[in-house]
């Protein structure tokens, strides 16, 4: 009872936060000052108003799908009924909420990485192939190190740190963003769009929005670059809040900032996106903020990293609350570490990992089971990649990324869940939910003929089998990581069914030397891109121009569906070749196409020849489609107008199975509901089965 007492004493301080008011699975975008409204995003969920009562039984409420055991602080049902809301309220301190993850977009060459460099000071982006990120990087940013960069600023922008810090992710590409998934949940809390404001919307920002949009995740803009607007004073300072910055300008270079800035809002207007200058935001909720930054001489970060503490602060602090009893755990790479042998980099969101946890990973070849011999944790303000003194915690805490040494790591699948075992839990069961992403993704792969799909992560794998399956281009085989010998080969047994599909498309991988020779030996096109829209232009190029080239083959067979009638007083020639002014009925009439004329049942059909040539308004055309009047050259048939057939006869196209064959494989897409409809009548008019 006395400590019950001193806990109402408590105040309720910066660094706590009423438990009342936190929901283990609560949605992201409620608000904690107005319910039922939504922080600005680019497709808003619509949350409800909760009720006290129903409030205070969702505080101990477990979803049936996370698995997440009951908060044994939170008071029972009947409790919650019988005692008025907040009469003895609980608080959860600082070190109980976890660092909101963010993840980094934007156009290539926007300076994603070169923002992260300068608040930490490092040079990874230097060390990367071309200046573009390679792989996935993580770092953690303390509370303590961001005020560093600003002390005043937090005072100005009201704002009272309650989050430990924020974990950034720079990503290589979107698929990281869209498809890694943390056991059912999105990686990211808020994103930053980076976007330059010398060039504005660039497509892959475009791309980057849409993902946004599908995930429905908050974010911010950092309008990279103003140090390139012509007279800008660059700051002595290592970083520098954007209005002290502006300030500091003459009269014309803020103009040309105003002028820039308006045709960025104008540009998102146009996108359907309402944004504004952070500073003048005043409804973050239906307007996106629009921060000013300098990679290189740093004005404008330290706004934009408080930007994104106090909005995780203000809309989704519930979600930030550590359920340590549930681990959310995603792998991003496999790597080997010096000194440690085959490591996995991971993004531990929620809950805990201890040194000696049994794990389950998700494996190519089925389910991995191991126990985590180290836990390696980079210094803070450090880029996981970039290689520094690692200690070796016994136990790690939500957000955070860090290095996990363990046996048998080789065939960890990126992109894929981390599932510790408890003393309590049917193993069968959970080895069967480990491996369910990979085989879903695998269920997806299932033709004899297609190509072959390589990617980095299981994220980005599904992310271009998705993109695939939107151009209707099969997919026979799938794998994680680098192309080698064994995937050409695999790829060679496509001469066997579709030479088009013997092809490898790999995402973000490399080519051995060995393989990339074999390939070029035995004629399997290799295709590889670190985007995954250009990737999947290349296959629908390739593949487009093998069909052309085939059509072009088969044009001689392939007979399109067509039925015309003669023009009153519109026969110009009788004979051979016979000259008439017709009108397209139905289907479609193309040069090349036999026509006859079907009497009846019991005699056989009458062949007029092939159409020579076609003219619309004394122009050749290749086609006439339906409504047409064009005049046609008949040639071939030994036949007379007036004798086999006459001027009221319906000239039909002269289809065989084996023309419908070869529509139905080469010309499908041309085939409408009509011309299937009318391909059924001709069929029975000339007998065929």
């Amino acid at each position: 009872e006395e400590e019950e007492e001193e806990e109402e004493e408590v105040p309720d301080d910066w660094d706590a936060v009423d438990v009342e008011e936190i929901s283990l699975g609560g949605n992201k975008w409620a608000d904690e000052d107005e319910e039922g409204e939504e922080l600005a995003s680019v497709a808003p969920v619509k949350v409800s108003p909760v009720a006290p009562a129903a409030a205070e039984n969702n505080a101990g409420s477990v979803d049936a799908n996370s698995k997440q055991k009951p908060n044994p602080t939170a008071p029972s049902k009947k409790k919650a009924a019988a005692q008025p809301r907040r009469e003895k309220p609980k608080f959860v301190h600082k070190t109980e909420l976890r660092s909101p993850i963010v993840c980094v977009l934007g156009h290539v060459d926007t300076g994603k990485t070169k923002l992260l460099d300068k608040i930490r000071k490092s040079r990874v982006q230097e060390g990367e192939a071309g200046g573009i990120t390679q792989q996935i990087g993580a770092t953690n940013m303390p509370t303590e190190n961001i005020i560093e960069l600003a002390p005043e600023l937090p005072k100005r922008m009201g704002l009272d740190f309650k989050v430990p810090g924020l974990m950034i992710i720079d990503t290589p590409g979107h698929e990281a963003f869209t498809n890694l998934r943390s056991r059912g949940s999105s990686l990211c809390d808020v994103a930053i769009l980076v976007v330059d404001i010398m060039h504005g919307l660039e497509p892959i920002t475009l791309e980057s929005i849409r993902l946004l949009r599908d995930g429905r995740t908050p974010f911010i803009v950092a309008l990279n670059k103003i140090d390139r607007l012509y007279g800008w004073k660059r700051t002595d300072l290592p970083f520098e809040p954007f209005e002290d910055a502006l300030q500091r300008q003459e009269a014309d270079v803020v103009q040309e900032f105003k002028d820039r800035l308006a045709k960025v809002k104008v540009a998102f207007a146009e996108h359907g996106l309402n944004a504004e200058l952070y500073t003048e935001n005043e409804n973050e909720k239906k307007y996106i903020s629009l921060v000013p930054t300098s990679a290189m001489s740093g004005e404008g970060v330290p706004d934009m990293l408080m930007l994104l503490a106090r909005m995780s602060q203000k809309h989704f602090l519930k979600n930030l609350v550590i359920d340590k009893e549930n681990v959310a755990c995603t792998v991003l790479e496999v790597k080997v570490t010096e000194g440690y042998g085959t490591t996995i980099d991971v993004i531990l969101r929620d809950g805990q990992l201890k040194q000696n946890d049994r794990i389950l990973l998700c494996g190519l070849n089925g389910p991995i089971e191991t126990q985590i011999r180290s836990l390696l944790l980079p210094r803070p303000m450090a880029e996981m990649r970039v290689k520094n003194p690692f200690s070796k915690p016994r136990t790690v805490t939500a957000s955070m990324g860090l290095k996990i040494s363990a046996p048998d790591l080789d065939g960890v699948v990126p992109g894929s869940s981390l599932i510790v075992v408890g003393p309590d839990d049917n193993v069968d069961e959970l080895r069967e939910e480990v491996m369910e992403d990979l085989e879903g993704i695998i269920n997806k792969a299932t033709t004899d003929a297609g190509v072959c799909v390589q990617a980095s992560t299981l994220g980005s794998l599904e992310a271009i089998l998705n993109e695939l399956g939107k151009k209707d281009i099969p997919v026979s085989a799938i794998s994680i990581g680098d192309i080698h010998l064994k995937d050409v080969k695999r790829a060679m047994v496509q001469h066997e069914h579709d030479a088009m599909y013997a092809c490898i498309l790999g995402f973000n991988i490399k080519v051995e030397k060995d393989a990339q020779a074999l390939a070029n030996s035995e004629n399997v096109k290799i295709y590889t891109a670190e985007i995954i829209y250009h990737l999947v232009d290349y296959i629908e190029k390739y593949v487009e121009e093998i069909m052309e080239k085939r059509r072009n083959e088969v044009a001689d067979v392939a007979i399109f569906p067509c039925i015309m009638r003669i023009k009153p007083g519109c026969v110009f020639n009788k004979k051979d070749p016979i000259v008439l002014g017709v009108e397209i009925v139905a289907g479609s009439l193309r040069v090349g196409t036999p026509i006859s004329v079907v009497k009846g049942d019991a005699v056989p059909p009458v062949a007029l020849g092939k159409v020579l040539s076609i003219e619309h308004n004394h122009k050749v055309v290749p086609k006439a489609v339906k409504g047409d009047e064009v005049a046609v050259k008949l040639a071939g048939g030994n036949v007379m107008v007036g004798r086999q057939f006459t001027e009221k006869d319906d000239l039909l196209s002269h289809i065989s199975r084996q023309s419908i064959d070869t529509l139905k494989t080469h010309f499908r897409k041309e085939i409408t509901s009509e011309d299937a409809k009318l391909l059924k009548k001709l069929k029975e008019k000339f007998g065929v089965l």
